[in-house]
């Protein structure tokens, strides 16, 4: 069984991925069990007498955001209905439980990504494993194994039972591999922010924080735009590597943000430089008045692909809180983004319709029109094997800067794509963002 995108003409705006029975000998054609879904079908998995298929199924074509919704497909009468359709989060994976009972999935959920157990027959859903973010797990018998991360932890592997009622480390946390290092705590922390909705965000502490001390900002911008800076592990974007610098490190999830309902992360679309915007301000409104330990004086904002995006926005819109800002492959034309990105359905959904069909949406929150109110100094990140949002975006922006006299730098990588993947590259590219927010914010 496999999920297959069928390549053709429409490819590069169509999100219809199907599910195809194969014949393991190879005799007989794929069969397609899910034609009739023209949005994405994905990560079948059979029940262990082999009459049902379980997947996961979005509704609508063209965007890649849509609630995940939970399929039992009888393959004996083609029967197909959807467990728990009144659970509003969208999970990642599944797994089925040895009886066909049950399953185990995880799904982001207000801020983190826990395992929940979902029963097949009635849809209750139970939530195993909290407190983080569950990046893998298996079930065997009785026993539950899961790795589990959260913001200063890495990725932590334990074994349990299948009601959790008990549970065993197997391997050691990132404090402990690392005893001389210093993690930075956190917290997370909500507010009201646009449309009255409420927002959540976390802060984290500086390595060596101390009460009555105020210290330098930094605030970080996730991308997607549907996506989440929780409370989890990365070896790209980690609150730690700026909180091991001596910063303290503010996260919102704006509206956008996934985990917090389909109509939260809906909301984004066609409004990239409006409610989440205001949710970025309210929220660092918010996290100075509640934290007294934020410097708002000496603050950096930074961001990658859409989060690169919103720095050039704030560069133009919000630009009075920051004495410097970073743009790793961000967005700086959506109108020249809509024709140059390899994945023409994410424009296209984000902008309701191509560029020659709805060329206002597309200029309605264009950084690169407000180009003449940017002031502060900005590192500007790039790689050029980027094609979901290609090289000329971040030259553009670059140039744009450098024309102004505006104080700027370009890191450029010939060898990436739209994210740092090669270890030394990683290294350089975590040197000279420190570097960068050390020569304008200190520490």
């Amino acid at each position: 069984m496999a999920s297959v995108k069928v390549a053709g003409r429409e490819e590069p705006w169509s999100t219809d991925f199907d599910l195809y029975r194969l014949d393991a000998a190879g005799k007989a054609a794929p069969v397609n069990l899910t034609a009739d879904n023209a949005a994405w079908d994905a990560g079948p998995v059979f029940s262990a007498d082999g009459r049902t298929l379980f997947y996961r199924a979005m509704a609508r074509p063209g965007f890649e955001a849509d609630r995940y919704a939970l399929m039992a497909l009888d393959l004996a009468s083609g029967e197909r209905r959807e467990i728990a359709p009144g659970w509003d989060r969208s999970p990642s994976s599944l797994q089925a439980s040895a009886d066909g009972s049950a399953l185990y999935v995880a799904a982001q959920d207000t801020g983190e990504y826990p395992l929940f157990r979902i029963d097949v027959a009635s849809g209750e859903v139970t939530k195993l494993v909290g407190e983080g973010s569950v990046s893998s797990y298996q079930v065997e018998g009785d026993t539950l194994v899961f790795s589990r991360n959260t913001i200063d932890t890495g990725d932590v592997i334990y074994a349990t039972t299948l009601d959790v009622s008990s549970l065993r480390a197997i391997t050691p946390t990132a404090a402990e591999r690392l005893p001389d290092v210093e993690f930075g705590a956190y917290e997370q922390f909500s507010f009201e922010g646009a449309k009255g909705a409420t927002v959540y965000g976390y802060v984290v502490k500086p390595w060596d924080f101390q009460e009555g001390r105020a210290y330098p900002v930094a605030f970080l911008i996730h991308g997607g735009p549907q996506g989440s800076f929780g409370n989890g592990w990365s070896y790209r974007w980690n609150p730690q590597t700026y909180a091991g610098q001596g910063y303290a490190v503010v996260m919102i999830d704006f509206h956008g943000s996934t985990g917090y309902g389909q109509a939260f992360t809906d909301a984004i679309s066609g409004d990239w430089g409006g409610a989440p915007l205001e949710d970025l301000q309210k929220g660092w409104a918010a996290a100075q008045e509640k934290y007294g330990f934020l410097d708002g004086d000496r603050a950096c904002a930074l961001g990658a692909s859409y989060g690169g995006y919103m720095v050039n926005w704030i560069a133009g819109q919000w630009n009075g809180p920051w004495k410097c800002l970073v743009n790793h492959n961000g967005v700086f034309d959506t109108r020249s983004m809509g024709l140059v990105t390899e994945e023409l359905w994410f424009t296209e959904w984000e902008n309701r319709g191509t560029v020659y069909d709805n060329p206002e949406a597309y200029e309605r929150h264009n950084p690169a029109r407000h180009i003449d109110k940017w002031r502060v100094p900005m590192l500007v990140v790039a790689g050029q094997n980027d094609f979901r949002v290609p090289i000329d975006q971040s030259l553009s922006t670059f140039t744009a800067l450098q024309r102004q006299g505006i104080e700027s730098q370009l890191l450029y990588f010939p060898d990436e794509n739209h994210w740092v993947l090669k270890p030394q590259n990683s290294v350089f590219w975590h040197d000279t963002v420190n570097d960068w927010l050390k020569r304008h914010i200190g520490r």
